[in-house]
């Protein structure tokens, strides 16, 4: 079975969500889509406040680049928010050949055009 590894920038709310279902719902995934999706890293400039989720040992970083950078991660999941750090971190992972999933409207209104091309 294929493998898909999955990294996140930001861990609040939204991110913390992402990484319950992600790991929650993995093997349902998997018998699905015929593709197991893992997650491999998640950053975040707070590593050490409790969201209600237990991660793998040495998922969580607090370096960004390092996650982008990472070979084992093929799709970025930006739940940063803004347009500032994650304009940076979307173009520099798409940029590294990676897929990208956001929902920051912010971001995509000011800066889509730049990011869509990006993306081509």
């Amino acid at each position: 079975m294929k493998q898909i590894g999955v990294g996140i920038l930001g861990f609040g709310t939204v991110g913390a969500g992402v990484a319950d279902g992600l790991l929650k719902h993995r093997e349902v995934m998997a018998k699905r889509l015929d593709v197991d999706i893992v997650l491999k890293r998640i950053a975040d400039l707070d590593i050490t406040t409790d969201r209600g989720i237990s991660v793998p040992a040495g998922v969580l970083t607090t370096d960004a680049k390092s996650v982008l950078a990472d070979p084992e991660v093929q799709i970025i999941v930006e739940t940063i928010g803004g347009t500032g750090i994650a304009k940076t971190f979307v173009l520099e992972a798409l940029n590294n050949r990676k897929c990208v999933v956001t929902a920051n409207k912010k971001l995509l209104a000011e800066y889509g055009k730049e990011i869509f091309e990006t993306a081509k």
